[in-house]
């Protein structure tokens, strides 16, 4: 099982409580955890990444094992403590301005 930790405003949109936790099939990546999670849920589709590119969204991010793997490439399989479910693959809502 892999775990996930939405922010709140996600979590609102798809009526989720807490943590989610995937099944997901193949290579433990980005991709596959993303697409796993849109299909459980697919009120998310959109919100986190485009619908038509799949690129990653301008004010989200991503961390597995407190590093942000963000700009990873989306196929890059997660750290093994994500993949376990020692580590949750966590989307963040980034902060801009001053």
């Amino acid at each position: 099982m892999i775990r996930v930790v939405l922010p709140a405003h996600l979590r609102t949109i798809a009526r989720i409580d807490g943590e989610v936790q995937l099944d997901v099939a193949g290579q433990v990546t980005q991709r596959a955890v993303l697409d796993a999670l849109e299909a459980e849920f697919p009120k998310l589709r959109g919100t986190i990444r485009d619908q038509g590119t799949q690129q990653r969204r301008a004010f989200v991010r991503f961390f597995a094992c407190e590093q942000d793997v963000s700009h990873d490439s989306p196929d890059e399989p997660l750290p093994d403590a994500v993949a376990n479910g020692t580590e949750p693959f966590m989307v963040i809502g980034a902060m801009a301005g001053g």
